[in-house]
């Protein structure tokens, strides 16, 4: 007995293939519905509770210039909130009592989530380039790996300048760190770089990390 597995639809099934019947000469099949459990997707999205929807009976009133009131009845904050021409925000809900702000909640919504994607903007992944170079690379190769190195620094990425060393090479190891160097001063030349990691070797291969200043 064998078994395989039909995903094509929403509600997958698995086939129980049983060998042919002696006497029919005909196969069985069994079918078992496979449940497949679906999570909801989760959302880091900050919620407030505004106006009626604010549970507690009593809240810390902060006013709409950040001065404090003091505690008050729900009732009389959604009423000086409603006067004042504002929401009431419940923005501290773990406070005791809770901590509640006469806030334009739009407008507020608004400002946080600019900031948020400003925030965003600013956490946007750096990745690292790598450039490989060879102990006999020819000119022609190196002012290749010249300019993908300068369109890289361009985008805002780091660049990991490698160099593997094969058999006899390994004897002229000062001879390969001046090659990276020249490689790394014809990128000064015209642009404006930091080394990020300095010039390292691990075992045959020498690496070193650049980035824009």
């Amino acid at each position: 007995m064998r078994s395989n597995t039909v995903w094509g639809s929403p509600e997958p099934y698995l086939f129980w293939f049983r060998a042919p019947d002696r006497i029919t000469n005909s196969i069985t099949y069994t079918a078992l519905r496979i449940s497949r459990k679906r999570h909801k997707p989760t959302s880091d999205k900050k919620e407030y509770r505004v106006n009626n929807r604010i549970k507690a009976r009593v809240v810390q009133v902060i006013d709409e210039i950040g001065a404090r009131v003091g505690e008050m009845d729900i009732d009389k904050a959604l009423a000086l909130a409603a006067e004042r021409g504002f929401d009431l925000v419940e923005v501290s809900p773990k406070a005791e009592p809770p901590v509640a702000k006469l806030i334009d909640y739009n407008k507020f919504k608004y400002e946080e989530q600019k900031e948020a994607r400003k925030a965003q903007s600013k956490q946007k992944k750096v990745d690292i380039k790598g450039i490989r170079l060879t102990f006999r690379m020819g000119k022609h190769d190196v002012d290749l790996r010249l300019n993908q190195a300068k369109k890289f620094l361009a985008e805002g990425q780091k660049v990991r300048i490698e160099m593997m060393l094969k058999g006899r090479e390994r004897r002229h190891t000062d001879l390969a760190k001046e090659n990276i160097q020249e490689f790394i001063n014809n990128i000064k030349a015209t642009e404006d770089i930091k080394v990020e990691q300095n010039l390292d070797q691990q075992g045959n291969k020498l690496n070193i990390t650049i980035a824009k200043q």
